[in-house]
Order: structure tokens, then sequence, then C-alpha cells
């Protein structure tokens, strides 16, 4: 599951990325036209206090893959047809991380000599927006001339399908707004349609505005839905957490008067924009947060360990993050009936500890 950075020149994509990874600004800038791509952990505080318990050897992550995508190179205020090699990379990814200026740099000015986030949003959205729009003319195009040789009833089912598409995207509307039929959704999942992804717009901010954060997302409320999302934070501050020890970090972050990196919170965004969720496995070997999509049953997790599970799944024994943590242990859990058998249809949540038994 991959997420791709995307934004205009000097809006902090680079530095964001690099963050992430803990690059050098420098060294992830060399190669600007080239997609760069790293493997990043997702904070999680119950694992953190799982593995405070249990003491294990060992404590492993949920990840998440981050690729830095360039094309947005728009120097000036007459839009240009996006690269196909831009639309090429970005087809490929599972969300969108749209970064956002809202800072003044009269060092690295705006490429469009403006601070405005929400034209930035729209420009890039519509750049989008048009690129499904072309794709799917061209596709209509051949339909058509294929369809006056041959009536075939699925290229027919193709043409009504790309037609609503059209009549929504016409209106300005990306395609993860409209209501999507799970036919309709077999027949659109081969084009990638860019409109369909969901989401996450990084308002990347000053250092004097880091304590509004949050009233400056809430300033960006029309831009939140099911499949979009909106942080804020400041790229530069981040990097400069991100260099120091824990220590320093900790009394940094205290100075700052934020409770953790916002870095954290785009990556947990991320994480839940992928429609992804973790379930734990413990002991005194490994404390892991494994990755499933949300909605997996517990036969389904069971294969994100290993697929022999799956094969033979029997039962899952299931307790819930908090209770194992406020009873101290899995015994404890278990006197108190808060040790569950659960079967293969079980919908596993996000924060459950789970053990499978199995027999291939």
């Amino acid at each position: 599951m991959q997420v791709g950075i995307i934004g205009l020149p000097f809006s902090g994509k680079t530095t964001i990325f690099s963050t992430l990874l803990k690059h050098k600004v420098s060294n992830a800038y060399k190669s600007r036209k080239k997609t760069e791509k790293g493997v990043v952990k997702v904070p999680d505080e119950r694992l953190d206090k799982l593995s405070e318990l249990y003491q294990p050897g060992k404590k492993t992550n949920a990840t998440v893959e981050y690729i830095k995508v360039p094309g947005f190179d728009q120097k000036d205020e007459k839009p240009k047809a996006l690269p196909g090699e831009f639309i090429s990379n970005l087809k490929t990814v599972d969300t969108i991380l749209m970064v956002v200026r809202a800072f003044e740099n009269e060092l690295a000015p705006h490429p469009m000599q403006r601070i405005n986030p929400q034209a930035d949003i729209e420009f890039m959205n519509s750049e989008m927006l048009l690129s499904d729009l072309t794709i799917i003319e061209k596709r209509m195009e051949r339909i058509e001339k294929e369809l006056r040789i041959n009536k075939d009833e699925k290229k027919k089912l193709e043409m009504e399908v790309l037609e609503k598409c059209y009549d929504f995207l016409i209106q300005e509307k990306p395609l993860r707004e409209m209501q999507i039929a799970t036919h309709e959704e077999k027949i659109l999942r081969n084009f990638q349609f860019l409109t369909l992804k969901p989401i996450l717009y990084v308002i990347n901010i000053d250092e004097a505005e880091i304590t509004r954060s949050n009233a400056i997302i809430a300033e960006f409320e029309d831009y939140q839905t099911d499949s979009t999302a909106v942080t804020a934070l400041c790229a530069e501050i981040e990097k400069e957490i991100s260099d120091l020890d824990n220590d320093d970090q900790n009394l940094f972050i205290d100075e700052l008067g934020i409770e953790e990196p916002a870095l954290h919170n785009l990556i947990r965004n991320s994480y839940e924009l992928l429609g992804l969720i973790s379930y734990f496995t413990v002991g005194e070997d490994e404390c892991r947060a494994w990755t499933i999509r949300n909605g997996s049953t517990a036969k389904q997790a069971g294969g994100a360990i290993h697929s022999d599970i799956e094969r033979g799944f029997i039962r899952a024994k299931v307790t819930a993050y908090h209770d194992l943590l406020s009873q101290g242990g899995l015994r404890k859990c278990k006197e108190r009936g808060l040790l569950r058998q659960e079967s293969k249809e079980y919908s596993v949540q996000d924060g459950d500890v789970m053990e499978f038994q199995f027999n291939v």
C-alpha cells in the first residue's frame, strides 16, 4: 500500500518526504525528476504500551510506503497538461498526500506569486480532474468506433459507466464523491483514475502558527470527507525535531507547546485513508502490529502472518487492547472472561490482540 506525495514547487514536499525517511533534504532534492520511495513506521502508542508490559526482544510497527512524485512543476499561471510520467507514477499509488504551502519565504517564492492554500488545492485538483476527463474521452472515442463494428454488451456497459463518470467530472466533482455500484467499480479499477483516490491535504504552515494548527485545520472543513482528510504542520520544524535525539526531542516539543510531532498524525492519517487497521500479537519474543484492511475477518487476519494460518484456521483468541493493558496480561483477561474465542467470520477490530489456532 503506497502513499504518493505531490505538491507545487517550494511547497515543502521534499522536506516532508526526507523527514519521513530521515534523509537530508539536499540528497533527496538532487533526484527531484525521479520518483523516490521509502518505508515508514506507523507510530502507535498502543504498541508502545504493550511493549512496556511484555518487554519483548523485538517491537515491530506497522509500516506505510511513501513515494515522492515529481510533476507539478508549474512555474506560471498558464495551466499545462500533467506530464505522462507523473500520471503514470501517481496511478499506481493507493492514496495521495498533497502538500500545500501556507507560509511566506522571500528566498523561495511561490511559483504563482501567491500564498493561497485553497487556490493551490483547487489548481492541483482541477489538473487531476482534467487528466481523468482526457482519459475518459479517449476511451469513449475508441469504444464508440468498436461498437459500430461489434455490438458487444461488455463494451456497452463500459460506455455507460464512462459516460456517468464524464458527466460527474464535467461538473468539477471528483469521482471519489460519486456513488459507484460494485459492477461499476470493477470496470473503473483498471483505469486507476486520480480523482478516485483518497487525499490527505497537508497544510505546511509557518512556525509561528504551530499552536493554531487545529484552528487552521478547521478552516479547511470543506475538504474533509470520508475519503479525504486535512492535517497541518510546519515542515521545517518537523525536520528539526527528527534530527534530535529522544530527550532533546521531548524538550523541544514541550517548548513548542505540542503533544507530539505533527508528522506522527500525518502518518496515522495516511494509514487510515488507505483503509487499514492494526491488530496485535504479543509475547516475550515480539510485540507486533499487523496490517489488515478494515473489515477483514479473523481468517484473513491470520493470513497477514502466514498463508498456513488462513488455510488451516480453527479459531482465534481475541481480547481488546485496553482490556489487556488494564488487566496486565492475557491470563488475567482469561480469568475475568475478557478473552474470547472467535470464529473465522469474526470482523477484526482496530486494536484487537489476537492469537490463532490452526492446523494444516
